[in-house]
């Protein structure tokens, strides 16, 4: 598709091409398009580094090389209820990738940390998102990269007061 970008996303179709839809040449559903496409990438290659699913992933990698934490303070770093996170969680501790224990100050709460095993995937993890991550930006120059990750950031932010915004409209 080739298109001349426009910040309303409307551009004009190349000669012999039917119009695309508006809302697939706007920023925000290009970025979309990459996202999905990094995170379904990201999910075949842990699948068959580590043999994990997706949430589960998600959980070792947050625990990461980290002290033990909560399942609510887990839930919150994957952005997910611990709920949901629950049947991986139960997955995780089958497979021998995770522990719980007791809070040593709280005993009603119970503490997640990776064992030995799970420290070996999280790191089978970083590793594969650091090759991931050198691939996407090989071709960008450290001028590039910093200009990138600047707008990255200021889109970013602009995005959550959008969100904010969202949240409060009635």
């Amino acid at each position: 598709m080739n298109q001349t970008p426009s910040r309303d996303g409307w551009t004009a179709p190349e000669p012999g091409e039917s119009e695309p839809a508006p809302i697939t040449a706007m920023l925000s559903s290009r970025l979309m398009v990459l996202a999905n496409l990094l995170k379904r990438g990201a999910i075949l290659r842990y699948k068959r580094l580590t043999g994990l699913s997706s949430v589960e992933f998600g959980l070792v990698a947050s625990l990461g090389r980290r002290p033990p934490m909560s399942v609510a303070r887990l839930a919150e770093a994957v952005g997910q209820d611990k709920g949901q996170i629950s049947r991986a969680l139960a997955n995780l501790v089958s497979r021998k990738l995770i522990a719980k224990s007791a809070n040593p100050k709280d005993s009603r709460e119970v503490l997640i940390s990776l064992t030995a095993a799970g420290l070996a995937a999280h790191d089978a993890i970083v590793e594969g998102a650091q090759e991931r991550n050198r691939r996407l930006l090989e071709h960008l120059s450290a001028a590039e990269f910093d200009m990138l990750l600047q707008q990255v950031d200021q889109l970013t932010t602009i995005a959550a007061e959008m969100l904010e915004s969202e949240k409060n409209a009635r």
